[in-house]
């Protein structure tokens, strides 16, 4: 037998035995590497789908400058979260994320509740995450049928568009569009920048791109400080830490899940950050003018498409960006099924036993995939016909995500001495970096929920404080009428007995593996 199989055995072995340890059965497919979980949160993460969707947000609300320092600064204290977030990975792999990691780092008799709260909201994080991603490729889907067509966009086909969007996020192969993905953002965002700065008529000047601050556009000229219009401002920033839990959902389908999955976060953000700033710059640098930009019907970014490059080459850009759309959606339903499952498989879910399925042909939660497509569609239907609503929708998927971030993070600091280290750890500075983590989620939880345009009424209220309220209440609520009763947290799949079994069956399962792929003498 060759190394690289004997390699694979004592790593899928280590996998197995781990999450064993952790109570649960190896049910889903582990086939992905340190490249390919990384692949999961890049796409998720996605500034090709986040900057051009919330361009005009930044144009409107703080202007160039708070939109190139926010990044800055953002990706700073994101990093923070990331890097606490993959110390706790590492010591614990598993799908179920934030809300497992809020029972195994609380004292014994908060930790049902811990991980109740932590999972409903890491649910709507992820729920929302999917809505605002669908809303923006409908959108833009919408905004390129205009091109060179007499096609008027209406609130019916945004509709249209967007059930159709939200839908086909269900539809995949995962491992075939996990590579493309990656090539697809990184040479996608590349050629799109160039592209724009090579045949732009004119370009902005630095003046204009850092320094240039805006703050009438949103309503609050007359009614509040440039400092509050620059902090709600950063909101377009903040899109790089959505969802960075992806690849934490996807570590029982990984290899070497404690250090492959660590790194992977740590590896999307810092990636996201640089090729973030890019495209943000090569869009800022290529505006013609600042005023049609703005009011263009084609958004500001498809107007700098049709201004630098023609309708042809923008339809080209277009179907870049609406590409990039449909792989950041694929693999957010990808995460957000995963969390399901794992929160149905310890009977948190409503209709538990339904949705804790894994189809024997795809190894695969199915269900929970639909489930994931349907939430997503219903959470978006009271949004669609306001003028803020991907940046609601972002609202509600950052508040919701960072909240179930932090509260494992929190537990991590507060009872530190119980923590157990995985192979990746931050060794003296794990406490100064979880405690800004801390502070930064809760500063922005807070910003988030403040209106974003003024006067605030039915359609540009921010509903992320409505979506907040209802998790509250509904969790919190069913948690003292019934859940106390029942929930202990994660189940464990695994009794003590079978543990001391493991190690013989996995090795009769792998020699059989082995047998079958040929690695080993049929003789």
């Amino acid at each position: 037998m060759s190394d690289e199989p004997k390699a694979m055995i004592s790593t899928m072995q280590k996998d197995e035995a781990e999450l064993a340890k952790m109570g649960y059965k190896q049910e889903l497919k582990r086939e992905l590497g340190l490249i390919q979980n990384f692949g999961v949160s890049f796409s998720v993460i996605s500034v090709i789908t986040g900057i051009p969707s919330l361009f005009l947000y930044g144009l409107n609300t703080g202007g160039p400058a708070v939109m190139v320092y926010g990044w800055i600064v953002v990706s700073f204290f994101t990093m923070t979260v990331g890097l606490a977030m993959a110390e706790v990975c590492s010591s614990h792999p598993v799908s179920g994320g934030p809300y497992f990691w809020a029972a195994m780092l609380s004292n014994p008799e908060n930790a049902p509740l811990a991980s109740w709260v932590t999972g409903w909201f890491n649910l709507l994080g992820q729920v929302a995450v999917t809505t605002g991603i669908s809303f923006a490729c409908a959108t833009f889907i919408s905004t390129v049928i205009t091109f060179k067509t007499a096609f008027v966009p209406t609130a019916n086909t945004q509709i249209g568009w967007f059930l159709i969007v939200d839908y086909s996020f269900g539809v995949r192969v995962l491992h075939i569009l996990n590579n493309i993905s990656v090539w697809w953002h990184a040479i996608g965002t590349f050629s799109l920048v160039v592209a724009i700065l090579a045949k732009a008529p004119t370009h902005q000047s630095g003046h204009f791109v850092f320094q240039t601050f805006i703050d009438g556009t949103g309503g609050w000229a007359e009614r509040a400080s440039p400092a509050y219009v620059a902090i709600t401002g950063i909101l377009m920033a903040q899109v790089i830490c959505t969802l960075i839990d992806s690849v934490i959902c996807m570590t029982e389908e990984t290899n070497n899940a404690a250090m492959s999955g660590s790194i992977g976060i740590v590896m999307a953000i810092g990636v996201s950050a640089i090729l973030g700033i890019y495209l943000l710059l090569g869009l800022l640098f290529s505006i013609q003018d600042l005023q049609t930009t703005i009011d263009s019907p084609n958004g500001p970014v498809g107007q700098i498409f049709l201004d630098c490059v023609g309708e042809r080459g923008a339809i080209v850009l277009m179907v870049i960006v609406i590409g990039a759309m449909f792989f950041c959606g694929t693999f957010s339903v990808t995460s957000n099924s995963r969390m399901m499952y794992a929160f149905a498989r310890d009977g948190a879910l409503p209709g538990s036993k339904f949705f804790a399925y894994v189809s024997t042909q795809w190894r695969s939660p199915i269900r929970t995939v639909w489930l994931a497509c349907t939430l997503s569609f219903i959470l978006g239907l009271p949004s669609l016909g306001s003028s803020v609503a991907f940046s609601a929708a972002t609202s509600i998927a950052t508040i919701g995500l960072y909240i179930s971030y932090a509260i494992p993070i929190a537990l991590r600091v507060v009872y530190r001495k119980n923590f157990v280290r995985g192979p990746f750890h931050l060794g003296k500075f794990s406490f100064p970096i979880a405690a800004t983590a801390v502070a930064w989620i809760a500063f922005i939880s807070i910003v988030f929920m403040l209106p974003q345009e003024n006067p605030v009424d039915s359609q540009t209220l921010n509903y992320a404080i409505v979506a907040v309220g209802i998790v509250l209440l509904y969790s919190f609520t069913y948690w003292l009428v019934s859940a106390r009763k029942w929930f202990v947290g994660p189940v464990k799949q695994i009794s003590g007995t079978f543990l001391f079994k493991l190690p013989r069956l996995l090795a009769s399962y792998w020699v059989a593996i082995l047998k079958r792929k040929r690695w080993v003498s049929m003789a």
